[in-house]
């Protein structure tokens, strides 16, 4: 008896019982419905393999696909008060910084870098909308200033991935009053002749529109992308009436001379190299490289004895 409830009926139990299978394995479009696996999702920028729509993507892994190799060094963004107002809605201020870092590993809602991409330095910094909606507080405003400065001092153009949902309101005045920082940072670039180049993604709306994500030299949105000031929502209550199919959309700003350029995520990055090296006047950026030769000498069978160059006839 102890042979069969210890041995077969166990044995039993694992060919029929279900298998636990990790819920992150697959995910869902929100657009189409389609399953999609983790893995093909990630290697494909997270743009859905069959639909096309883009989803969210997380600053790191934006920047890990834009720059050469992967490779990026961090600047380091001066840390700003901690609850500045002691502000309290259903949570406190501090307990809702807490979770969002503990959700999503970053120190706040924007990340900024420098490297090259296509042999190309640059400055960029990142909106991360996973953090609080990906609002600018004290804190991103410090970022893009601190963006700014190092692109001015090394000479790199400030490219600037924007996704928010507007100023942070636990900060209150103090998050309204980066809307007129960051206007200064931005122009501290463009006073030193580099370029600013923005790239909206989805969605780029409030207070982030009014400001830092609308003064670039050229403007590059995500398809699809949700950029407005105030939503398509509270803009149908005001005026009661429906509003146009697409309104608020990538494709209709670009269509309204809103937007210089709709551009695939997988493309952005070709499509970044060529407009900054463009504007910095440098060379077009190489595709590929060749291997430098082994040796001064050429290879055996072309300079061989019994290849002989006869001179050019006058």
């Amino acid at each position: 008896m102890n042979w069969i409830s210890n041995y077969v009926r166990p044995r039993i139990n694992s060919l029929f019982s279900r298998r636990e299978v990790p819920e992150n394995l697959w995910i869902k479009c929100p657009e189409c419905g389609t399953m999609l696996f983790h893995r093909e999702l990630s290697d494909n920028l997270n743009v859905c393999s069959s639909c096309d729509h883009h989803m969210a993507i997380t600053p790191r892994e934006r920047f890990a696909a834009l720059f050469d190799g992967g490779i990026f060094s961090e600047i380091s963004v001066p840390a700003p008060i901690d609850d500045p107002l002691k502000f309290k809605d259903q949570k406190r201020y501090p307990d809702r910084m807490k979770a969002a870092r503990h959700s999503t590993g970053e120190r706040e809602a924007m990340l900024v870098a420098e490297g090259e991409i296509g042999r190309t330095p640059i400055v960029a910094a990142c909106q991360d909308f996973s953090f609080m909606g990906g609002s600018m507080g004290m804190y991103v405003g410090n970022a893009i200033i601190a963006a700014a400065e190092r692109a001015v001092v090394m000479r790199r153009p400030l490219v600037l991935f924007s996704a928010a949902g507007g100023a942070r309101m636990q900060e209150g005045i103090l998050s309204l009053m980066q809307m007129p920082r960051t206007t200064v940072a931005v122009d501290m670039v463009k006073e030193a002749g580099l370029p600013y180049i923005v790239v909206l993604t989805h969605p780029t709306t409030g207070g982030v529109t009014a400001s830092y994500a609308m003064l670039g030299d050229v403007h590059i949105a995500e398809p699809n992308a949700l950029i407005c000031f105030a939503g398509p929502r509270v803009i149908e209550q005001t005026i009661r009436e429906k509003l146009p199919e697409g309104f608020q959309r990538a494709e209709y700003l670009l269509d309204h001379g809103m937007l210089d350029r709709v551009t695939h995520r997988k493309k952005l990055r070709d499509e970044l190299i060529t407009i900054l090296r463009m504007m910095m006047g440098m060379p077009p950026a190489v595709a590929g490289d060749l291997p430098a030769p082994e040796g001064d000498a050429l290879p055996a069978e072309i300079t061989g004895p019994d290849i002989v160059v006869e001179p050019a006839k006058k």
